[in-house]
């Protein structure tokens, strides 16, 4: 039995950095290029593996270097790979990523790859029967993540979606959803608010909450994050640290607060795990592989 069963994609994310991300038609000399895990999925399984969570990852990859890549990388988080699909047909993902030296922020293209063709027949919904949560993104088509969560709530597991990248979802959708988990610009595409500062963050949350959803998570970057669930507001500055990186940084926060919420914590507690989840991720290059583990928090 695993405790978390993440539903996502991998793809080889392939880094670049640099004095500047380079504007339209401009060439620039970086200093320092990596090839490791991304997805938004795999950089959650492995957050929640190295802080000591047993993990199923369900994804599709292709039969290519870049499949071979994903697997070996899962296998050395001990992360449950019995449930990838491997497919002949299409390939395994890849990100091309530019990061700013100076400011750690990043500008991302994303080729999703073996993924889109994931369908619900190719899903073993056992293994999700078999977990204590169920945390899931929209980077896999949204027929299989429906299924997915409603499987998940009919077995009575905390559902958790990261909604990136931002599509339009039915009210049925954010009905099976215990624990929402945007960005500002992510909220901004589901309520219109334009979050400038906590009460732009405040109203944004009080509508998400309106559309069905139990406990709203709006990260901030930066400037931290905001908690409402109808009853209770916390508003939680960001950990401040030297970034490097900040590719991977939400998809900490969410494994980190998956682990936390996995072990019975209170909601502020397991926030604050999370946010330091976070900023621990991005003080070192790349996504997955920047994933903290528990001794590095404990620090």
């Amino acid at each position: 039995m695993v405790d978390i069963t993440v539903l996502g994609i991998f793809v080889a994310d392939i880094s670049f950095s640099g004095e500047k991300i380079p504007s339209t038609g401009e060439t620039i000399l970086g200093d320092s290029y990596n090839i490791g895990p991304g997805g938004k999925g795999c950089n959650q399984a492995i957050a929640i593996s190295r802080l000591g969570g047993k993990v199923n990852f369900i994804t599709k990859l292709g039969n290519d270097s870049y499949g071979k890549l994903a697997i070996n990388n899962l296998k050395k988080d001990n992360i449950d790979i019995s449930n990838i699909i491997i497919s002949d047909k299409h390939k395994t993902g890849v990100a091309g990523i530019h990061v700013d030296r100076n400011t750690g922020k990043n500008a991302i293209t994303v080729v999703r790859g073996a993924p889109e063709s994931l369908s619900i027949k190719e899903i073993n919904i056992n293994i999700i029967k078999n977990s204590k949560i169920f945390l899931t993104q929209l980077e896999i088509p949204l027929d299989v993540t429906f299924h997915c969560l409603k499987k998940a709530k009919e077995e009575s597991l905390i559902n958790i979606l990261n909604p990136a990248p931002a599509c339009k979802l039915s009210n049925d959708f954010f009905k099976l959803v215990d624990y929402f988990t945007p960005n500002e610009t992510e909220a901004e595409f589901y309520t219109g608010i334009k979050i400038n500062n906590k009460n732009d963050a405040k109203e944004s949350a009080k509508k998400l909450y309106e559309m069905g959803i139990k406990n709203v998570i709006i990260t901030l970057g930066e400037k931290g994050l905001y908690y409402f669930n109808g009853k209770e507001e916390i508003y939680m500055e960001a950990n401040q640290v030297k970034a490097i990186d900040t590719t991977g940084a939400g998809d900490a926060f969410n494994g980190g607060f998956s682990f936390a919420l996995l072990k019975g914590k209170k909601i502020k507690d397991c926030l604050e795990f999370a946010n330091k989840v976070a900023g621990l991720s991005t003080t070192k290059l790349g996504a997955g592989d920047s994933m903290p583990n528990l001794k590095e928090l404990n620090n």
